[in-house]
């Protein structure tokens, strides 16, 4: 490319611009207004009850208010107060999702189960005809919780109540779980129980094993142990959320010393930042020594990982010893790589540091440049909220469906029926025994139909939206510090508010090319996405050219998307600083970058990256090891004030993946105002080459 000429009338950002891509501004907004339209349209029809609560076999929520089965909240026999369940036999209960066919067992819909809404879940092995033999009148009234809420007449003979369908056969022991009953399966001794027997009476006269339940609950048990984890996981936060918002805040006011630091020992901060990150790893290595020779000769502490398997209690982890060598070896290997690269980019980190120094000049003078990230995350949550809660509402937004269910042969078994009406066709006169049941939730209008392109349209705006946010933070910024790079008297020739003036050019003139560079950011990612759909469903084929060209589209798409995230990153750059379309912004940056891509390479994506990142890696890993001795009570002089735990890397680790966050919203501007100053230095170079002119 050619060079930038001298031009004595250029000072910095252009303040005179036009709006630029003003297709893609309008494209933009009608895209918003039909997001709007699709998101009203979703909380119309979606019900997200349908996700949290069971429903019966018609298709009705358990106990919620203004529903038929309301009433089955308290039935007889229940405490006030129990939560309503979903309650099948067999017992294979839950809500189906969206779209999908469920409660059926075999080819033929005829064979489906009935659920029925139950204030408890059974707590004994009882059958039907036992219940009725019984001459204690409480054993048949605790068996009715568990039949239709039709089912009235006690005196029924128990033949025609089980071919009738009003309850059933058998019932068995069985735990809540995300308010439906499952089979109360446990081990003990290497036999599968439930309750305490080993067989049932399937309530016909033959005695089964208990190991035929399984399949009907054989995800049951990983479940309770993932909700008995999830509610320990629970209690730590009640107990400790205030010490971990006390170590957030740590963070925070480091990573903030830290920045203010850089501004006047930026040189001596980076050097103590190298060692103090050499050390730190080296403290951790030690540590992790300690504890793998401290488990030397301990009973069991020689159990390999994959001899363990996955575990629920994470803490077993920590008393064998290969747990400790991989943390150590890991570790190592980690402080090689950083002594590495410091030796063979020694002299380039001088550079660096020279660069890190201005920033930390331009940061010094807009201040309110590190509180701007709190303003992109708060769009980028109003983004993400907005996209949850229509993907929910468009997920159950399809109407309960119908359909004739029968024990015997019948020409309209599997048809769709409507309960109102179903007693009066002729339906129930030419099949006595069909009955009409809630099969599934879908529908057959063209809502319905186009469902699944509307949730791709929904995926797509939300790549959008959210890169557009991401661009606009990144042309602000830029904009900035690029008027604290070209101003000759610093700070009387920057303007008042230089962060407010580029988020309002931004706004105004800009808005239709940052569309523009998110739209194409956001293509790329959906396609990606779509890819990853794939894979997971080929994943049951043996098709390995599929797999093999998936794999070769994916890493394709990964790549493209780095490099866009590259070009448009200081596409915006320009466009801050001259006010030019995204188009004319990308093709003036990479000839630029092109012919100082030395500098650029070893100076600014290698050196000062690094350096940013063992700045970050500094600050987690001491906030981390100070929550670490705090939490594990290896601080005598507040060893009575930490918390009893049952799992003390909860807090640990939400410290330490808060901590990051944190210092990477500090950092995340420095990297900005680094490139941004940079891509200026490149233009000055040019500009102002030393030249008579």
């Amino acid at each position: 490319g050619t060079p930038q000429k001298y031009d004595p009338t250029f000072k910095g950002p252009i303040y005179d611009r036009g709006c630029t891509d003003v297709l893609c501004c309008v494209l933009l907004v009608i895209a918003i207004v039909g997001y709007v339209v699709v998101g009203v349209v979703a909380w119309t029809h979606g019900d997200p009850r349908k996700v949290i609560y069971p429903t019966d076999s018609r298709g009705q929520f358990c106990g919620q208010q203004g529903t038929p089965n309301e009433y089955r909240s308290r039935p007889r026999g229940a405490m006030p107060g129990t939560a309503p369940r979903c309650f099948a036999s067999p017992p294979v209960c839950g809500v189906p999702a969206p779209g999908a066919r469920a409660f059926t067992r075999g080819p033929s819909v005829s064979s489906s189960p009935i659920q029925i809404c139950v204030s408890k879940c059974p707590d004994r092995y009882l059958t039907y005809l036992s219940a009725y033999s019984s001459r204690t009148p409480n054993e048949l009234e605790y068996y009715q919780n568990f039949c239709v809420p039709e089912f009235k007449n006690l005196q029924k003979p128990p033949i025609e109540v089980l071919k009738d369908r009003e309850c059933p056969a058998m019932i068995i022991p069985s735990t809540p779980l995300a308010r439906r009953c499952f089979p109360a399966i446990r081990a003990k001794k290497g036999v599968i129980m439930v309750g305490n027997e080993t067989t049932y009476d399937d309530g016909h006269g033959r005695r089964r094993n208990v190991t035929e339940l399984l399949e009907g609950a054989k995800k049951a048990n990983v479940v309770l142990e993932a909700r008995q984890l999830a509610m320990k996981i629970f209690e730590d936060y009640t107990v400790s959320w205030y010490w971990i918002i006390i170590g957030l805040v740590i963070a925070m006011v480091a990573s903030f010393i830290f920045i203010v630091l850089l501004r006047f020992l930026a040189g001596i901060m980076v050097w103590v930042m190298i060692v103090m990150v050499i050390l730190v790893l080296g403290y951790g290595i030690f540590h992790c020594y300690m504890e793998y020779a401290k488990l030397k000769g301990e009973a069991g502490s020689d159990v390999s990982l994959k001899d363990l398997g996955f575990q629920t209690d994470l803490r077993v982890y920590l008393h064998l010893r290969q747990t400790w060598l991989a943390f150590m070896i890991i570790l190592c290997i980690m402080e090689v790589v950083i002594i590495l690269l410091l030796i063979f980019l020694r002299k380039r980190i001088l550079i660096a540091i020279a660069l890190i120094r201005e920033a930390s000049r331009a940061v010094g003078h807009i201040m309110s440049s590190l509180l701007f990230p709190l303003c992109t995350f708060f769009l980028l949550c109003l983004c993400i909220a907005y996209w949850a809660s229509t993907a929910v509402f468009l997920s159950t937004s399809n109407e309960a469906v119908y359909k004739v269910f029968n024990e015997t042969a019948c020409q309209f078994s599997g048809q769709t029926c409507k309960p109102e009406t179903f007693n009066t066709s002729n339906v129930t006169k030419l099949c006595p025994d069909a009955q009409c049941l809630f099969a599934f939730y879908g529908g057959e209008s063209a809502y319905h139909k186009y469902l699944i392109v509307l949730q791709f349209f929904n995926v797509f705006m939300f790549f959008w939206l959210a890169n557009f946010v991401i661009a606009l933070g990144q042309v602000t910024l830029a904009g900035a510090f690029a008027s604290y790079y070209w101003a000759f008297k610093k700070p009387d020739d920057m303007p008042a508010f230089p962060l407010f003036s580029a988020f309002g050019r931004a706004l105004r003139y800009h808005t239709g090319s940052l569309a523009f560079g998110s739209l194409i950011l956001a293509i790329v990612q959906v396609i990606r996405v779509t890819l990853e759909y794939l894979d997971h469903r080929l994943k049951a084929a043996d098709n390995k050219f599929a797999k093999f060209l998936l794999s070769c589209l994916k890493c394709c798409f990964w790549c493209l998307e780095k490099f866009i995230k590259f070009l448009n990153r200081n596409a915006y750059i320009m466009i801050a600083i001259y006010g030019t379309n995204f188009c004319t912004s990308a093709r003036s940056v990479l000839p630029l970058l092109m012919r100082n891509i030395m500098r650029w390479v070893a100076v600014l994506d290698k050196v000062t990256d690094f350096l940013f990142f063992l700045g970050k890696l500094l600050i987690v890993g001491s906030v981390g090891i100070l929550a670490f001795f705090f939490f594990t009570h290896r601080i005598k002089l507040v060893q009575d004030t930490a918390p009893p735990l049952n799992y003390y890397w909860v807090p640990i680790l939400t410290v330490i993946v808060g901590s990051y966050l944190i210092a990477h919203g500090f950092f995340s501007v420095y990297g900005m105002c680094v490139d941004t100053l940079f891509l200026c230095f490149c233009e000055d170079l040019e500009r102002n080459d030393g030249s008579p002119e």
